[in-house]
């Protein structure tokens, strides 16, 4: 059976960050391939100007083109919202049913995982391979030694998209934080101008 690992995030936008951790599991875990699961705009998150749902699948297009072992997914532009990580895991595994799906999550997650709407189903039936953050979380203990829960080596990504938009506002230098395609599109759009 196949197994894909679940990438969720706005990637708005992505950056070689989110690329280095996604070749790192697509290359170094037990994972067939990635796919980026690009997150819709938040409803009750309104005051926070993101890039439309297109230009950042757009962005992610053009920072995986040509490779093998990454895809992306626009599975939650179409699923009713309020949307939740299990809602999304219920639907791909219904309409993939010979891939075996795992999430890929940072670290910080964890402190809140409990909270997640069905977040103990979601041990139940999907792996969690959780990367590192610069900065030490206290996850609760329950988390630390569960079986379906695997705490890797990735490398440690010091980069935010936030950070990047806010550098792009103040005319800072940041394309080599973006594949060149990436940071081409933005520059030729004008995205994340003023």
């Amino acid at each position: 059976m196949k197994k894909v690992g679940l990438f969720f995030g706005t990637f708005d936008p992505i950056h070689n960050g989110h690329l280095t951790l996604a070749n790192h599991f697509a290359s170094e875990s037990d994972l067939d391939s990635v796919w980026f699961v690009i997150t819709p705009q938040n409803p009750f998150k309104l005051n926070f100007k993101m890039l439309p749902n297109e230009n950042r699948l757009e962005l992610v297009q053009l920072a995986i083109k040509g490779s093998t072992k990454l895809d992306v997914s626009t599975v939650e532009f179409d699923l009713p919202t309020p949307n939740y990580t299990y809602d999304t895991l219920t639907h791909l595994e219904n309409k993939y049913p010979e891939i075996q799906f795992a999430l890929l999550m940072g670290e910080d997650n964890m402190v809140t995982f409990q909270k997640w709407k069905q977040y103990q189903s979601i041990l139940d039936r999907f792996e969690l391979y959780v990367y590192p953050r610069k900065t030490q979380y206290s996850i609760p203990v329950e988390f630390k030694k569960h079986p379906k829960i695997k705490w890797t080596e990735a490398p440690l990504v010091e980069i935010t998209s936030t950070d990047i938009r806010n550098r792009i506002q103040q005319g800072k230098e940041i394309k080599s934080n973006l594949p060149l395609e990436v940071w081409n599109c933005i520059l030729k759009k004008g995205f994340y101008s003023n």
